[in-house]
């Protein structure tokens, strides 16, 4: 990577971004594999049930939205960067939850200075290997420093791994006696306040269902007020029902629903999303748990003692950490780092 400037890292990104939000509104291109991945947004559903059209689309325009010059000065900015005539090979294992899950830390590895070693999850394998194709098409220089792997990854200097908590467990132990960074699985919840608009409360929606409730950042416990209208929010969703069209969810949501039925359990059903109340954060697909609250300092306590389970809140309340506003959770923005550890910090340390 000695042979590529960090202005010229960033140009490629930054061109990157113009060619995605272009596939994603099915513009034509002058890169031969942008083609490839608009043949992808319809037929990665092959490779990953869950992987369907729009939300597909919705990554890559997501993605190409946070690759601007804009974005990466105000996201680069506090970071100092040597030349780094010797730069590290960094094993990445990459989760599959969603569609390019894993482009974050490709993107941390590469602007770093360092070479990436990668290891995709099968569903989203072709998704994020051509994606890195489009991106030596643009950059070639990016080649001799970009390898994917299916063999068990040796001799890195560092590891980057994201997946299950007990995939966490084992790659803290074979990673462990190496700088690494492990991730394993985190929630997310919103804190209604009850004088959200309508428009606010539809676009929490998309924080619920986008992806089927499977990222990180989607959220799957609200916290309300003792007199918070639920049933007006069902009513607000109706337009998601559209995630029955989906076997895999519809197959979820009829199995849970059968399981609070045969129990006899308390629950809220629309139809398409059961919603119950509970204490835990971690809810199962088509299940939102809700909790009612009396004051707000409780609810900021209680997130503070469990920060280490949330990977983003969101809310109208910026006292609440990591503050998101309705509707973008599945936006983050470049300095938005997994599970709140600085991704750029942790690789810019190893240079020397």
């Amino acid at each position: 990577m000695s042979q590529l400037s960090l202005h010229q890292r960033i140009d490629a990104f930054v061109q990157l971004g113009i060619a995605l939000r272009n596939i994603a509104a099915d513009q034509p291109s002058t890169w031969n594999n942008s083609s490839t991945l608009q043949h992808l947004i319809q037929t990665a559903v092959y490779d990953n049930p869950w992987f369907t059209p729009e939300n597909v689309r919705f990554a890559f325009q997501s993605i190409g939205n946070s690759l601007t010059e804009s974005n990466f000065q105000q996201w680069l900015q506090p970071y100092t960067f040597p030349d780094n005539s010797s730069p590290k090979t960094i094993g990445v294992v990459m989760a599959g939850n969603i569609p390019l899950v894993g482009f974050h830390d490709l993107l941390c590895v590469l602007i770093s200075g360092h070479r990436l070693l990668a290891k995709t999850a099968s569903g989203d394998a072709r998704l994020t290997t051509t994606l890195a194709q489009l991106l030596m098409e643009i950059e070639p220089n990016f080649s001799e420093n970009i390898t994917f792997t299916d063999s068990l990854m040796k001799n890195c200097n560092a590891y980057i791994a994201t997946g299950s908590d007990n995939s966490a467990r084992y790659f803290d132990s074979y990673f462990g006696k190496y700088p690494h960074i492990i991730r394993a699985h985190r929630n997310s919840v919103a804190v209604l306040q009850g004088n959200e608009t309508d428009e606010e409360i539809v676009a929490l929606a998309d924080d619920v269902f986008r992806y089927y409730g499977l990222g990180c950042r989607n959220v799957s416990k609200l916290f309300i007020p003792q007199d918070f209208d639920l049933t007006k929010m069902l009513q607000l969703w109706e337009s998601q029902k559209t995630v029955n069209n989906n076997l895999k969810y519809f197959h979820n949501y009829t199995y849970q629903k059968t399981i609070y039925l045969v129990n006899n359990e308390v629950h809220l059903d629309n139809g398409f999303l059961l919603l119950k109340k509970a204490g835990g954060f971690s809810a199962p697909i088509a299940v939102l748990y809700y909790e009612p609250y009396e004051k707000t300092t409780d609810i900021q306590q209680l997130l503070a003692e469990h920060r280490h389970l949330l990977q983003c809140v969101v809310s109208h309340d910026t006292a609440m950490f990591d503050a998101v506003a309705f509707g973008k959770a599945q936006q983050p923005d470049l300095w938005d780092y997994a599970d709140g550890v600085d991704t750029m910090a942790f690789l810019l340390s190893l240079n020397g």
